[in-house]
């Protein structure tokens, strides 16, 4: 009588789905289909004698380098980012206090829950003329409306950290003696470290969005300035321009976030 064995199947790994390179790929159609599309209706689709011809790619990208020229665009973009540094590191502050505080004292977060509710909710531009009536113009209303706008997110997430703490760390502290102040520095602030960085991608990504209308109230320079100034010269290509300036620093900037959050997230 014969003995059939039967071979062990193997298998091969499996492949990424899509390489480095397929994915980049991707990425480059997709950036070309929309500069497609974007001339197509500001191009082809426009009337000739209509202002959206001002705002076609051809137009739109040269204007980059006119400003450059110029000397106002390098010196916009450091002033906005500077405003934007300045808001987050007051949201930053202000946002892990509160949100410590209501993390940890479940009274406080039930009674503050519909301020904080009322407050989230109301547009952060809305503050505008509160923030100019108490500061007057320059920078720091500009200041107050990026950190109005990008506080919430970090409140948010730091409480939401402090309450999924495994308690039985918070015990294991005490037992051993830790003060209140050792167990914020060895327990709650790492434990919660990558609820804030998630927070904080958030707020950059609102301060960012509200910091370009901020800038047109009462300044004279940044890049939401620049989009006016540009505007009330009729020179609509540099009102594009400003404009993709702010998109491909905004992309720049969460994409450098998100490299940051991956790298100090277990």
């Amino acid at each position: 009588m014969s003995v059939e064995t039967i071979s062990p199947v193997t298998t091969s790994p499996r492949k990424p789905q899509s390489s480095w390179a397929s994915k980049l790929g991707l990425q480059l159609v997709a950036v070309v289909v929309a500069v497609a599309i974007w001339w197509l209706i500001t191009s082809v689709l426009a009337s000739p004698t209509s202002m959206l011809q001002d705002f076609a790619p051809q137009h739109a990208i040269p204007a980059i380098g006119a400003l450059a020229a110029q000397g106002v665009l390098l010196p916009d973009i450091w002033t906005s980012l500077w405003r934007l540094l300045v808001g987050l590191v007051i949201a930053v502050v202000l946002g892990v206090v509160t949100g410590l505080a209501v993390g940890t004292w479940q009274s406080l977060e039930t009674a503050s829950r519909p301020v904080f509710q009322f407050l989230r909710m109301v547009s952060p531009l809305s503050w505008a003329p509160v923030a100019i009536g108490l500061f007057g113009i320059g920078d720091r209303p500009v200041f107050f409306l990026v950190a109005a706008a990008a506080v919430w997110p970090i409140v948010l997430n730091t409480a939401a950290g402090v309450r999924s703490i495994d308690q039985g760390f918070l015990l294991a502290a005490r037992s051993l003696g830790a003060t209140p102040a050792e167990t914020l520095t060895s327990v709650v602030l790492p434990a919660i470290r990558p609820h804030v960085l998630t927070g904080l991608r958030l707020a950059l990504g609102i301060g960012w969005v509200v910091l370009v209308p901020a800038e047109m109230l009462g300044v004279t320079s940044g890049l939401g300035y620049e989009i006016l100034n540009s505007r009330d010269q009729l020179a609509y290509d540099k009102v594009m321009a400003v404009i993709l300036v702010i998109g491909l620093l905004g992309s720049i900037l969460d994409s450098l976030a998100r490299r940051a959050l991956g790298s100090h997230t277990p």
